[in-house]
């Protein structure tokens, strides 16, 4: 889909330029290590709508056991309901210490039997984002499709009921924490929001346990969802990964135009309040 890596070498001139160039070389080559994984990070966040599980014995109550079950009745045909649809996907992403960033539009498209494909209809910014960055991301989605070992299951997460709040917009919310059961890459430590009407998701975030790479610090993520005819549909999702050696590479990945059987839905216009309080940025805890 998007070809030809960066080319990261230079071109030293004399001895000492040569010791020098190769240092930098080499440098330069960790950094694009470094970027390399950066796409298999994003993929490692589960996918929503897959929480089949109860709170343990010493955290259960009854009002978070009629929650977790009333999603449970909900979300079974939710994947299902997916396949077919297609959204139009803008990805943007920076590496602020390079001064580099990139920005792509494509449309995403999830076939019948659940296979996501990316028609590019533009791009503007730097390659170095764009192949080692974006590129990957998108390969590594489709690569990674299907994977059902990071879910939010009762096998990975321990659920904890922190209570019921309204957002800024007005939304009321069942809030729960998730603590993974095991110290695994791509498993996160966070909170879930779900729906009070639905109880289906409407946020997400956390920050991974485990670093899938010695570059990185610290993977922060939040992602929203807007629900439309009782499915979770992607609305955004952004994350902010720490390295050591190129600093902060951020990535905010927006979904609009939202189509199932032929309808068109703009889920950019969407009621959905708890999607546009957390994307603003007014309403998190």
């Amino acid at each position: 889909m998007l070809t030809a890596l960066v080319n990261w070498r230079t071109s030293p001139v004399g001895a000492d330029r040569r010791r020098v160039g190769a240092v930098d070389t080499h440098s330069l080559d960790l950094k694009r290590r470094t970027l390399c994984v950066l796409a298999s990070v994003l993929l490692c966040f589960p996918a929503a709508g897959v929480l089949k599980a109860d709170v343990d014995d010493d955290q259960e109550n009854a009002t978070s056991s009629q929650i977790l079950s009333k999603y449970l009745q909900v979300s079974q045909t939710e994947e299902d309901s997916l396949r077919g649809a297609s959204m139009e996907v803008e990805i943007n992403a920076s590496i602020p210490k390079l001064k580099e960033n990139g920005k792509l539009h494509a449309l995403r498209k999830i076939s019948k039997v659940g296979q996501i494909t990316y028609h590019v209809l533009g791009f503007q910014g730097d390659n170095t984002v764009k192949n080692q960055v974006i590129a990957r991301y998108l390969q590594a989605e489709q690569q990674g499709q299907g994977d059902g070992t990071l879910a939010i299951t009762e096998a990975n997460y321990k659920f904890k009921y922190k209570g019921e709040k309204d957002t800024t917009a007005g939304q009321s919310v069942y809030v729960f924490s998730l603590n993974p059961r095991k110290k695994k890459v791509g498993l996160f430590k966070g909170e879930m929001w779900l729906d009070s009407q639905t109880c289906l998701p409407v946020f997400e975030k956390g920050r991974l346990v485990k670093n899938p790479s010695i570059f990185f610090k610290k993977v922060d993520f939040e992602r929203a969802f807007a629900i439309r005819n009782g499915v979770p549909i992607p609305s955004y999702m952004n994350s902010t990964i720490d390295t050591r050696l190129i600093g902060k590479v951020e990535i905010s990945i927006n979904y609009s135009n939202f189509s199932e059987n032929g309808g068109t839905i703009d889920s950019t216009t969407s009621s959905d309040q708890t999607a546009t309080a957390a994307h603003s940025g007014g309403d998190r805890f």
